[in-house]
């Protein structure tokens, strides 16, 4: 059987080969050159993926912090929710489901004491729900707590608003808002006519999750509340469900779907927020794309040099033939040579990919706009798969183009060799 791999001997004439001229240490600008490309390839790749994953898990947690995992809802024209306590058990008994609790969402107009209006998106959430329980509002809190209690007797209920929609308002926790939503309407007995029903609620938190939209829009209030302001008596619009994992939504939805059957539906957070990964699995292939061209490039650079190194070297090849060097030997030497450039080339840029991931992820070096973005700054998160692919992909490279100056170098002919100029 052939062997493959270089001998010591071997390795250290294609190290020899590798350097300037005899005498010095120092590498020839080709292997620099080489080996710069593979870095710099691997530094970019290693930092792209780290971005792209950043942002899909930044976006997962932000997304998950006021939203759950999972919801089972129903069909029907009113979306309402009537026999929601024995499904409920149903979902409870799942395996996966960690916790479960009703929720109502609707739409609402709000008003502050000036009369400024804001069309808000309301959920209301079973007490004690958002304590790291079907959803972690809790700890986006920053004023006030999320128990809903109210100190103005005056007041219909207790709301939790996002810091951007509490800006607007320009109100804190205590103060008093108004609100109306789409079934507030009563007769009014003098007109005739339907009139709204502004409800007072006083606000008792106010919560900043980095996501813009809850942040920009979101008012959350006590699920009874919620139920007597859109109108709904005792039913509600879904069941919010935490899971174990968040990416075993879909195969936990398939699984409640059959037990529970027509009219309930189920509806995970990867299928409200579908568009929005799917733009960012999409834009990760394509950066990923683009620059495993620069390894690419990288890659021919290594032919090339070591398609120089051959033809410079051509007497000492035959030579070293003469001396007793096999054919495959030479092959060998021009192996390990792009061995040992992809070997440098990947290390060095894991370091640098590795370390400038680090210091943009941790010290929030690159800021973007939130009301694009949903975040406030680049995150980057490498994980070990996309890392041991990159450094594969970049050895594998690097060996790869190895084949053709070996080949060459290998055909040589001691005598022709050794007669070349």
């Amino acid at each position: 059987m052939a062997r493959w791999w270089p001998t010591a001997l071997e390795r250290r004439i294609a190290v020899r080969y590798l350097r300037g001229q005899r005498g010095t240490r120092s590498a020839t600008l080709q292997t620099i050159v080489a080996i710069g490309g593979i870095a710099v390839g691997v530094m970019a790749l290693i930092v792209v993926l780290g971005v792209m994953n950043g942002l899909a898990n930044d976006l997962r947690d932000k997304i998950l912090v006021a939203s759950p995992h999972l919801r089972v809802l129903t069909y029907g024209a009113g979306m309402k929710y009537d026999d929601w306590r024995s499904q409920l058990a149903i979902v409870r008994r799942d395996p996966d489901v960690v916790a479960a609790a009703p929720e109502v969402a609707s739409q609402g107009l709000v008003k502050n004491a000036e009369g400024y209006p804001e069309g808000v998106a309301i959920s209301g959430i079973e007490p004690g729900a958002g304590t790291h329980d079907v959803t972690r509002l809790d700890s986006t809190i920053t004023q006030g707590d999320a128990r809903f209690k109210v100190t103005d007797t005056t007041a219909d209920g207790a709301v939790i608003l996002g810091h951007e929609l509490a800006a607007r308002l320009n109100v804190t926790t205590g103060d008093l808002l108004q609100a109306v939503g789409p079934s507030s309407m009563t007769a009014h007995n003098g007109l005739g006519i339907a009139v709204p029903r502004w409800w007072t609620f006083q606000v008792t938190g106010i919560m900043k999750t980095g996501m813009f939209i809850y942040d920009n829009t979101y008012m959350f209030m006590d699920r009874s509340t919620a139920q007597r302001f859109a109108g709904l008596d005792t039913s509600i619009t879904d069941i919010a469900i935490r899971l174990r994992d968040p990416e075993l939504a879909n195969v936990v939805a398939d699984r409640l779907d059959s037990v529970l059957g027509y009219p309930h539906r189920t509806q995970t957070w990867q299928q409200q927020n579908a568009a929005l990964f799917s733009a960012l699995k999409l834009e990760k292939l394509a950066m990923g794309a683009v620059i495993f061209f620069i390894m690419l490039v990288a890659a021919f650079n290594i032919v090339g040099t070591l398609t120089m190194v051959v033809a410079f070297k051509t007497r000492e090849i035959g030579i070293l033939q003469a001396m007793g060097l096999t054919a495959d030997g030479v092959g060998r030497v021009f192996l390990a040579q792009g061995a040992i450039v992809g070997l440098v080339g990947t290390s060095i840029g894991l370091v640098s990919g590795l370390v400038i991931a680090f210091v943009v992820d941790r010290s929030g070096l690159v800021p973007i706009d939130p009301s694009v973005y949903f975040i406030d700054h680049l995150p980057v998160h490498v994980e070990a798969t996309d890392v041991l692919i990159v450094c594969g992909i970049s050895l594998a490279m690097a060996v790869l183009a190895t084949i053709l100056p070996s080949r060459r170098a290998a055909r040589l002919e001691p005598v022709d060799a050794i007669r070349a100029e």
